[in-house]
């Protein structure tokens, strides 16, 4: 009874084990740590680690002296015990080159060197893992996060090395290491984070910088903003490896959308059909990626004016036009970013085609529109022009093309108030972080990645439209590599687009899938 009263006044964040009755005995601690066959993980060098030395070194000469903190991450809390699934901080995964799940609580640390390597590194990089919790020690069946009796084997301190090409460290260890002669005199190290990452780890370095006299919040943090924007800047360029796992992230994607054409007779008419062609989607990430990079949206009739429609909980109609925004993130972590939109009956009406070839023009405009030394936001003005004198023929927009282009006028944004364009790569919305100047006012540039992605989409109860637009929401988006000799599209080679190709890739899909084929 005493054991039960004392088990009730536990705080309430360490009551999750209420449910279950471990044995806790120093017999049975000693009985689980004996008998056990001994395992080690193989590990071999990641093709990344090709990579990620040039990467390091830009970061390192850009900060001399300084300490850089990029966390992993922990897993983040869906509700109560369960977490979602784990995916690294994308700076770190950039840096480290470790994608799929690797590795929760891993920090990596730029150690600023009194002399710069052969090489101009000015840093000593370490990769602080936590040791593998194997059966040689409790945490083996005590620790649900990290011991192998509950989440297998993975790396260890060693294995992470190897993968890596990094010096690898416990984690143990980083508190100290962080706080290593840091101060504000000259000679002293001052320290940078990403904050956002590892909540704890932000608040170790922040205790470390006031101890050390580092006191005023604003500007560390512009300290650490100006880590985290030089790291967006430098994924603007994508080099070789990067460039393949787009490939195969893209690649991939065509596969999911083949599955969700071979199930739309499963999803016409069921009160749930666009989570049918969700689960359609998503269950080739799983097989041939990593996972989704974002959420799908699948978007049926009125659904499709929704810009970020996720619910996904709506009927899919003979009648409609299916807009579908997916993409499959590779085991390296690049996602793919992809929109089609499909008439649910094979083929497109009148009205549905003269939209969808509307939007198909206009992206085609925007591609005309780069060119190395061209300025991102010119997508965007291309963009925006094919869609003014498109609205302009059909009667729709009520001022002249010059009129709602000016920037006091922006009428035809009605029909489309997103952007047309944004950078891809280990973010779906890539290089956030940078500058201005450096994203839309940046130049084309060979290695850059992009989306071009025009639309329309006239909601059901717009009275400024025909009523035949009405619930129609139409947009086309792929992915576009700058090479040395111009911009290529990366996806259009693996999926259909033009209007006429789309209705012959849809018949294939059904066909293959048994399905009726007018």
């Amino acid at each position: 009874m005493a054991e039960n009263t004392s088990k009730d006044n536990l705080p309430v964040s360490e009551r999750v084990n209420n449910r279950s009755l471990r044995p806790n005995s120093s017999t049975f601690k000693e009985f689980m740590t004996q008998g056990w066959q001994a395992e080690t993980p193989q590990a071999s060098p990641l093709e990344s680690s090709k990579y990620t030395p040039a990467r390091l070194l830009k970061l390192s000469q850009a900060f001399p002296g300084e300490r850089l903190v990029i966390p992993a991450g922990v897993a983040k809390v869906r509700n109560n015990d369960c977490d979602f699934r784990f995916r690294p901080d994308t700076t770190f995964a950039y840096y480290t080159g470790l994608g799929e799940d690797y590795e929760p609580g891993a920090v990596l640390v730029l150690d600023p060197q009194e002399q710069a390597s052969s090489t101009g590194m000015l840093h000593q990089p370490i990769l602080f893992v936590h040791a593998r919790y194997d059966y040689h020690t409790p945490e083996f069946f005590r620790s649900a996060s990290y011991g192998e009796y509950w989440t297998g084997a993975r790396p260890g301190i060693a294995e992470f090395g190897v993968m890596t090409g990094l010096e690898s460290r416990d984690v143990k260890e980083l508190a100290s290491l962080l706080a290593k002669n840091v101060g504000s005199e000259a000679h002293d190290v001052k320290l940078r984070v990403v904050k956002e990452a590892d909540p704890q780890v932000t608040e170790l370095v922040e205790s470390i910088r006031v101890h050390a006299g580092f006191t005023d919040h604003a500007t560390n943090q512009a300290a650490d903003d100006e880590l985290h924007q030089f790291a967006a800047e430098a994924r603007m360029f994508k080099d070789e490896w990067e460039i393949s796992e787009m490939d195969s992230a893209i690649r991939a994607t065509r596969h999911g959308f083949d599955n969700i054409l071979r199930h739309l007779d499963k999803a016409e008419g069921k009160e749930n059909g666009e989570r049918i062609l969700e689960a359609a989607f998503d269950s080739i990430s799983r097989i041939e990626g990593n996972d989704v990079g974002y959420g799908t949206i699948v978007a049926s009739g009125d659904d499709a004016p929704t810009l970020h429609w996720m619910r996904n909980t709506h009927a899919v109609q003979e009648q409609d036009m299916l807009l579908i925004d997916a993409g499959i993130e590779s085991k390296g972590l690049y996602t793919a970013d992809i929109t089609r939109t499909f008439p649910v009956s094979g083929k497109f009406s009148p009205v549905q085609r003269k939209l969808y070839e509307a939007v198909y023009k206009a992206q085609l405009a925007g591609f005309e529109a780069v060119h190395i030394g061209g300025t991102y936001s010119d997508i965007h003005h291309a963009c925006m022009r094919s869609l003014c004198e498109s609205l302009a023929e059909w009667g729709v927009l009520p001022v002249s093309v010059e009129e709602a282009l000016s920037p006091e006028g922006q009428q035809h944004r009605r029909w489309h108030a997103c952007g047309v364009a944004h950078h891809l790569g280990l973010d779906v919305h890539d290089c956030a972080e940078a500058r201005f100047s450096e994203y839309q006012g940046g130049t084309f540039k060979p290695g850059m990645i992009f989306t071009i992605e025009p639309g329309l989409y006239f909601r059901r109860n717009d009275l400024l439209v025909p009523e035949e637009f009405r619930g129609i929401g139409i947009r086309i988006e792929d992915d576009v590599l700058i090479t040395e000799d111009g911009p290529v599209w990366m996806s259009k080679k693996y999926l259909p687009s033009a209007p006429d190709d789309v209705e012959a890739w849809m018949a294939e899909q059904r066909k293959l899938a048994g399905q009726d084929v007018d």
